[in-house]
């Protein structure tokens, strides 16, 4: 709180007013300041993310091959969300089939993919064995 004089009467502003900010990406809300929600949505383009997400997003930005916008990355984040609190949280059994399908099948992409690739399709085999033979009734090297 700050305290302002002026000729003939003193008023108290208060300039660490905290309001409740909802964070658009995951629904979190949390105690801020206006200061600070002003910042927050000046970095990520008119909306109010947290920390969490903030942090989410910057990582987008920064995988991303090419320079993507500040707006896509916070969109792309917030499907993201939308789409986990959709199925995980409502029913994490469902979650857990999904993650283990999409497993499978970057498993299998990435077989096919090899299997394309030159180096896959040149196979080198042995024509003797550099071991002695053992016998196996004596147990002794032939």
């Amino acid at each position: 709180m700050a305290l302002e004089s002026s000729s003939s009467t003193s008023t108290i502003v208060e300039e660490d007013e905290v309001t409740q900010a909802e964070c658009e990406c995951c629904g979190l809300k949390e105690d801020c300041t206006a200061d600070y929600i002003t910042r927050v949505k000046g970095g990520h383009c008119g909306k109010w993310v947290c920390g969490l997400c903030s942090e989410a997003v910057k990582e987008r930005l920064n995988a991303a091959p090419m320079a993507a916008a500040m707006e896509d990355a916070v969109s792309s984040h917030r499907e993201f969300c939308q789409s986990f609190n959709s199925t995980t949280r409502l029913n994490p059994k469902l979650s857990l089939t999904f993650a283990l399908r999409d497993i499978a099948k970057r498993s299998h992409e990435s077989r096919r993919g090899s299997n394309n690739s030159v180096a896959s399709k040149i196979k080198i085999s042995r024509t003797t064995s550099c071991v002695p033979k053992i016998n196996l009734n004596n147990h002794s090297l032939v």
